[in-house]
């Protein structure tokens, strides 16, 4: 083989590898951005008052004073959605 095919190689390899690379950083931005995206309150049944004794303030996805991790917007202490999960005892 001459040195021009191997250049040629080495060079087609590169860029062979930048492109899978770049691809893989796309897809995994993509991934954290779905991670990051919060459910709409309407979606999940949020409502401002608790469900019996279940309510956001006692939910493992409460932010205090006023967050949940999972769904947007301004959430009531004692509110709660179809996505409640009780904190652990």
């Amino acid at each position: 083989m001459s040195d021009d095919n191997i250049k040629s190689r080495r060079a087609a390899l590169k860029q062979g590898l930048a492109v899978l690379t770049a691809t893989g950083m796309l897809g995994i931005a993509a991934k954290a951005g779905a991670q990051s995206a919060k459910a709409a309150p309407a979606s999940v049944a949020y409502q401002t008052k608790p469900n019996g004794s279940s309510q956001c303030s006692n939910c493992v996805q409460f932010v205090a004073p006023n967050a949940c991790k999972i769904v947007s917007g301004t959430i009531s202490p004692s509110g709660w959605c179809e996505l409640w999960s009780p904190k652990s005892a």
